[in-house]
């Protein structure tokens, strides 16, 4: 995992996550952490989510530096773990209801909120569109990845350049911190709506003890996506390091803390 520090930059504050990918050089993108920024406890200091019960003035500040970080206009979406993409097209604005979006101008930046579940950047091998996702397990389990991609190769056939992406063998994807497979306890329930979809994916579910289950987010993700055809997956590997409920350090965590602040995966293109 790469993070910026302030002895390395005078842009990123401490523990935001850039990642380390094959995207071409004008596509730009960054994980917030939870330092930085303008909240009080129990949100403190960088959370990004006016719905959690922060203090509305905390949050603007956090968002105008995010902003002026990026250089682009992170837009937030209204997430409700569905499978509605929206397209960031004029005039663009907050709250729109989805958990994806697609960005193909410059200077827009396509923004998921995350404090356990699982953020997923996206661009092409052109570095003409981009596109972020935001997925739980009820995302994941809801097709949330496969109307994602669907849509983001209709958006790259309606392209000039469209008829280059011939499959998504030209998509590189790249997931985010999210609660870890020694953290994320769930339910019977949980495994068997998987389990009815893909068999297969069985594997990413432990067993611990009266009926629960400790279950892979990361990797769920990872098999839909190869079973897609998108090989090219970088970012999180399911260890502690990307866990949220781990690290308490850098990462806020619903799951840990109950009342916790949110932070952001943003992607654009310059």
């Amino acid at each position: 995992m790469q993070m910026y520090s302030a002895k390395a930059s005078l842009t990123w504050p401490d523990g935001w996550v850039i990642p380390d990918w094959p995207a071409p050089a004008h596509v730009r993108a960054v994980m917030t952490g939870r330092q930085g920024g303008a909240s009080a406890p129990p949100w403190h200091s960088f959370n990004l989510g006016d719905h959690v019960g922060d203090d509305p003035v905390s949050v603007a500040q956090n968002r105008a530096q995010l902003a002026a970080c990026l250089g682009a206009q992170p837009v937030f979406l209204n997430q409700v773990h569905g499978q509605t993409v929206v397209v960031l097209a004029e005039p663009v604005r907050d709250g729109m209801v989805a958990d994806a979006c697609i960005a193909a101008r410059p200077g827009v930046a396509c923004t998921v909120m995350v404090a356990d579940c699982l953020p997923l950047l996206f661009t092409n091998a052109q570095g003409r569109l981009v596109g972020a996702v935001h997925a739980g397990w009820r995302g994941l389990a809801g097709g949330v990845l496969e109307a994602f991609l669907s849509e983001f190769q209709r958006q790259a056939d309606m392209r000039p350049e469209g008829r280059a992406m011939k499959n998504k063998a030209e998509i590189i994807a790249w997931l985010g911190p999210c609660i870890g497979p020694n953290r994320f306890e769930v339910g019977t329930e949980v495994r068997d709506v998987f389990e009815a979809q893909r068999p297969t994916d069985t594997y990413c579910f432990r067993s611990i003890s009266n009926g629960k289950y400790l279950a892979d987010l990361p990797e769920l993700a990872r098999a839909r996506l190869r079973a897609m055809g998108v090989e090219r997956v970088y970012g999180n590997n399911s260890t502690d390091d990307w866990c949220t409920a781990t690290r308490s350090d850098v990462f806020f965590s619903h799951r840990r803390d109950g009342r916790s602040g949110r932070m952001a995966a943003c992607i654009w293109l310059t």
